[in-house]
């Protein structure tokens, strides 16, 4: 049921969300050390498809190809793919903190094309917004001597994987995809990204480094709770809250990342990066304000 206000269980459920995704860079470090980070993106893709059937199938809505969706169902899949890749790769190179920050410019890149591909204006205050939350991406990449200890390779990533997120959201909202649903989408999504992942992960050296329990947990934890569990609640949330009101909670993610990647792995708190985390966080506020993209991953 549609509700036009935000409820004490929708802020349970959106900070139980944020905090999924806030822990999602966290993990994918920790599991980097034991699977090469495209290896592991691809497992993780792999096992979602699976675990996404069963949930639609328990749904009684299995997954069900039209023709007319083929063509885009396998872009979303490819840039989807893109996207994982750099990020995981990112979370190689750079801290959490950095690559979360970079990560969350994504509502600029998803602004300027839905300005031009889905007449979806940039307002005033959406243009404040994005000129914050680009301010912030740009002070995070050029930081990096400042106590920041991330990589230009690891920041140029992580910005990779923000553009990758942006396309796939902009082809999401496509009158195609649209049409299929959130739950179709995610599925076009993990079923073509998994075998070009897995493809292309011997390019990047060997597939296991040194593997403990510790990792399979991590990699499960990825596949279950934060694809079928996290991507799947928070599109359900935009569908019976208001969907300005859900994403401005998405300020939280890159937020909890930063202090999750200096609990657990000891990353520094330099007044750079949060600047940054500060610069962006105001301008998702004010960009979801305006007009809340529908898409939301991390």
């Amino acid at each position: 049921m549609r509700k036009d206000r935000l409820d004490a269980a929708g802020v349970a459920m959106l900070l139980g969300v944020q905090l999924i995704l806030g822990l999602n860079q966290v993990v994918v470090k920790l599991v980097n050390a034991g699977l090469q980070p495209v290896f592991f993106a691809g497992l993780r893709s792999a096992l979602a498809v699976a675990f996404l059937w069963a949930w639609m199938v328990w749904r009684g809505r299995p997954p069900r190809f039209s023709r007319a969706a083929l063509g885009p169902g396998l872009l979303i899949g490819a840039v989807f793919a893109a996207e994982f890749l750099c990020l995981f790769v990112a979370l190689d190179l750079t801290t959490v903190g950095r690559a979360s920050v970079i990560m969350y410019s994504m509502p600029v890149w998803f602004a300027i094309l839905a300005h031009y591909g889905l007449a979806e204006r940039v307002t005033p205050q959406k243009a404040l917004g994005l000129g914050l939350a680009f301010a912030g991406c740009a002070w995070a990449i050029l930081s990096r001597g400042a106590g920041g200890g991330g990589s230009l390779a690891g920041d140029l990533c992580a910005l990779g994987a923000a553009l990758g997120w942006a396309v796939t959201a902009y082809i999401a909202r496509r009158p195609v995809m649209r049409a299929e649903g959130a739950e179709m989408q995610l599925f076009w999504m993990v079923l073509v990204s998994a075998p070009i992942l897995l493809l292309a992960a011997p390019l990047f050296g060997p597939l296991i480094r040194d593997l403990a329990p510790i990792h399979l947990l991590g990699l499960v934890f990825q596949s279950v709770v934060v694809v079928c569990g996290g991507f799947i609640l928070w599109l359900w949330l935009m569908s019976v809250y208001p969907s300005s009101t859900v994403a401005s909670f998405s300020f939280l993610t890159p937020v909890l990342a930063v202090f999750l990647g200096w609990a657990i792995f000891g990353e520094s708190l330099s007044p750079a990066i949060l600047v940054a985390l500060g610069l962006v966080a105001a301008g998702i506020v004010l960009i979801n304000r305006a007009a809340a993209p529908q898409s939301a991953r991390g």
